[in-house]
């Protein structure tokens, strides 16, 4: 296959946000370095770190201007020096720089085989969203059968696989989205679907748990819905896994934990588990997989917008207006 030098992607121009995205026709085609693969991109996974990204709230993240997504799929058409693990013409999921754009460099031992019956658009997930899923519940949220767990944005990529697999280890769920995605959320199997912008949420959770409150909770929203989430959880026993920001930052202080929310709160980054845990991110992908072939996540067709059309997916996933994976097809 012939590799071109320069390539159409999706520019990140500004820390403003998503409406400062826009398509480049003169990107250089990266090369890959050692211990990497060049990677022909056939669609790539919108997630919200990408608006964290591009609002300049994630830590570390690429300075502008840079080509951005980090997600994709596709056709192995370069080797780097050492790899050995992997041919070309493979067809392969994983994480880098760069994923909204036509190639991308993915280092050869993160670059996932498609899992057999699914296609690579429905893959999209695999490397973050469905391993999230798995760690919050269970290596870092330890949720038993019987225990009520709290699951926001239940309708998103990782909300909906977030409340398959609580289903599947025996929890009660209780789920949290827009009313016009409850039914959604219902048909994966939840005990209970509120809604998100409800300004009682805490009292309903704790309704629903005979006063209680949820054994766990999944906080993936942050800015009024964090305190939202420490009210509405089990003292002392109870769990809160932080996982994201997309509403905004919020403040927790000493004298809130001692004396207004006594529960236990878990920090979640997935780049951070997976350099400094290697062996519980072991774990998880290998609770992923046994979920994937027992039934229990199956492959689902994200919502496909044209590369072109990456800051309108953007802008969608951030009015959470977006239900379950969105993709960019390149």
């Amino acid at each position: 296959m012939s590799i071109p030098v320069i390539m159409r992607a999706l520019q990140q121009a500004s820390l403003n946000g998503p409406q400062d995205l826009s398509m480049i026709t003169d990107a250089t085609v990266p090369t890959p370095g050692p211990g990497q693969v060049l990677v022909k991109v056939t669609a790539a996974g919108v997630n919200i770190a990408d608006l964290s990204q591009a609002r300049g709230t994630f830590r570390g993240g690429p300075q502008p201007p840079y080509l951005a997504g980090f997600e994709a799929t596709g056709e192995v058409v370069a080797l780097g020096e050492g790899v050995t693990n992997i041919g070309l013409g493979a067809e392969v999921i994983g994480v880098g720089y760069g994923a909204f754009a036509e190639y991308m460099v993915l280092a050869a031992a993160a670059a996932m085989p498609i899992p057999s019956g699914w296609t690579g658009e429905q893959a999209l997930g695999l490397p973050v969203n469905l391993p999230t899923a798995v760690a919050v519940l269970k290596p870092l949220g330890q949720l038993a059968a019987g225990q009520a767990v709290l699951i926001h944005a239940a309708a998103g990529a990782t909300g909906q696989a977030a409340v398959k697999i609580a289903k599947h280890y025996g929890a009660v769920v209780i789920g949290t989205a827009s009313p016009e995605k409850h039914e959604v959320v219902r048909s994966l199997g939840a005990d209970h679907v509120l809604d998100s912008r409800s300004d009682d949420l805490a009292t309903q959770v704790l309704a629903l748990t005979g006063g209680e409150g949820a054994d766990l909770v999944i906080e993936s929203v942050g800015g009024d819905t964090f305190g939202a989430s420490l009210a509405a959880t089990r003292r002392v026993t109870g769990r809160v896994v932080v996982t994201g920001l997309p509403a905004g930052m919020a403040s927790l202080s000493n004298w809130d934990l001692v004396y207004e929310h006594q529960v236990q709160i878990i920090g979640f980054n997935m780049g951070k588990l997976i350099q400094v845990a290697p062996r519980i991110f072991g774990d998880v992908m290998s609770e992923l997989f046994k979920l994937i072939g027992a039934g229990v996540l199956t492959p689902v067709q994200p919502t496909i917008y044209e590369l072109a059309d990456g800051p309108r997916a953007l802008a969608i996933l951030e009015g959470r207006a977006s239900i379950g994976k969105l993709a960019l097809r390149v």
